[in-house]
């Protein structure tokens, strides 16, 4: 009977090949399947050498456990800041509000402010040119070297009153969106009115604890959060100087004793530190 060319025959001698140790017969679908096998497993254990020893870090461009851990906290982190900033574009679309003689909304009713008729898409706005705001921000404030200059030129020979004795300790930066400068001073240190103005807001917040917001001349608008308690109410005419709240450590967002001040001049927060003396 003639042999199958599609067989072979293998086998393994001893020294000499005197003595045959090992003996068989393969078709070549089963030389194709041996093969594939090993080239299988090959893979497998290079796998598992690169994914689960050292070795890994040998390899140029492959990521390590480390560094996916950090790229994971760095994706938090982004989503934070832009809850954040969705935060801060409420509250300038809140402001914009009340320089035009609207009433301020609730957090939860942020529907509403998007479904007004004729009114502005702040959020869109604000998230469609974000890069383009913010390097203009960046541009604006390196360009101002006093208050005398720049838009705010209306605003120089304005006499300011310090809001509260305290110290310094998170400075007005526009290129990270902290738009306001935190003050820490003991509990119940009486906090004064900027300037003379209109209370347009006296509330509480979960966030900022008690928030009281004054409209002035100038287009201004200053705002002071996280007060123990707040002594003048919406509607209240103050004068530079005046009493208005006390130095609290309210709201959850809120990390000691301390007056976080926001200034706006038509719409924009400015840094109160170039037209305040702390």
């Amino acid at each position: 009977m003639p042999k199958n060319r599609n067989s072979y025959d293998f086998s393994v001698n001893g020294s000499g090949g005197s003595k045959k140790l090992l003996s068989f017969k393969a078709t070549t679908g089963w030389a194709i399947a041996a093969l594939a096998a090993v080239i299988l497993a090959i893979m497998v254990l290079t796998y598992i050498l690169i994914d689960f020893t050292p070795l890994r870090q040998t390899v140029r461009g492959y990521p390590s456990r480390e560094s996916r851990e950090t790229a994971l906290e760095n994706r938090l982190l982004i989503d934070s800041l832009q809850k954040q900033i969705s935060l801060w574009a409420f509250q300038v679309g809140n402001i914009q509000r009340v320089m035009s003689g609207r009433e301020p909304i609730d957090m939860d009713s942020i529907e509403t402010l998007r479904n007004d008729e004729g009114e502005v898409d702040l959020y869109a706005t604000m998230y469609a040119h974000q890069d383009s705001v913010l390097r203009g921000l960046v541009e604006k404030e390196a360009a101002m070297t006093s208050p005398g200059n720049g838009p705010y030129a209306d605003l120089n020979g304005l006499k300011f009153f310090t809001p509260v004795k305290g110290m310094v300790t998170e400075n007005f930066n526009k290129a990270i969106n902290h738009l306001y400068i935190d003050i820490a001073a003991e509990e119940n240190t009486p906090v004064y009115s900027i300037l003379d103005g209109t209370v347009v807001s006296a509330d509480w917040t979960d966030d900022y604890g008690y928030v009281m917001i004054i409209q002035h001349g100038y287009d201004l608008v200053s705002v002071y959060k996280h007060n123990e308690r707040l002594l003048k109410k919406v509607g209240d005419k103050v004068k530079v100087g005046t009493p208005i709240a006390a130095v609290g450590n309210t709201g959850r967002l809120s990390t000691g004793n301390h007056l976080h001040l926001e200034l706006w001049h038509a719409g924009e927060a400015i840094d109160p530190a170039n037209f305040i003396s702390f």
